[in-house]
């Protein structure tokens, strides 16, 4: 009798144990699947803070801007299609970025019908590096953007200053575009479009 009671107490205390150990891995995997999630939400949130800005700065620069009337068609021409192709990549990336965030925010981290990393690879992983190529391509529009301001800005001005005004301020935007596309651009954006597993390497070496 007595050596029955030992067993029963012993199942009793095993089967305790094996209820406690499962509830703690859930509890762990609801954290790992909130931190996931609060991870992917604050990049997401980056991507489209900085693309709205981007954006509004452009639209701002189209609609405030005085176009001469005299004003050389080939510059005005270039002037248009780059500010709109700024506009409607930034806008591309922005919205991209907007609802994949709501999209993650309704993940149900409790439930988890799927892992999070199964989810955000099979339903958002190619919208992000959508987004963040519209992105990358901007920032250079956007700099060539700045690079024809004062040709468009000055071209009325009657002294000869007004041409190496310009002339700097296309200067300075193109050493711009060259050290995003020689330095930042090649050491970032593909490191940025890997994998999660590539992601935990050091950018450095590759």
């Amino acid at each position: 009798m007595i050596f029955n009671d030992g067993v029963m107490w012993e199942t009793k205390c095993r089967q305790e144990d094996m209820q406690q150990r499962a509830l703690e891995n859930e509890r762990r995997a609801i954290d790992d699947a909130r931190r996931a999630v609060d991870e992917k939400a604050q990049q997401l949130k980056s991507l489209s803070h900085q693309s709205a800005l981007i954006a509004g700065f452009s639209m701002i620069l189209i609609v405030e801007i005085e176009i001469p009337k005299n004003l050389h068609p080939a510059i005005l021409i270039l002037f248009g299609c780059t500010s709109a192709l700024v506009v409607c990549l930034m806008l591309v990336s922005m919205l991209n970025a907007t609802f994949m965030l709501v999209a993650i925010l309704r993940y149900d981290t409790v439930e988890r019908e799927m892992t999070f990393d199964k989810f955000w690879r099979t339903r958002c992983e190619n919208d992000w590096k959508f987004a963040l190529r519209a992105f990358v391509y901007g920032i250079p529009l956007f700099c060539l953007v700045l690079a024809q301001i004062g040709w468009v800005k000055l071209w009325n001005y009657d002294e000869q200053g007004w041409i190496y005004a310009s002339s700097c301020i296309t200067a300075i935007a193109l050493s711009t575009i060259m050290f995003f596309l020689t330095h930042t651009d090649r050491k970032w954006r593909d490191w940025l479009l890997a994998t999660d597993n590539k992601l935990r390497t050091n950018p450095e070496a590759s």
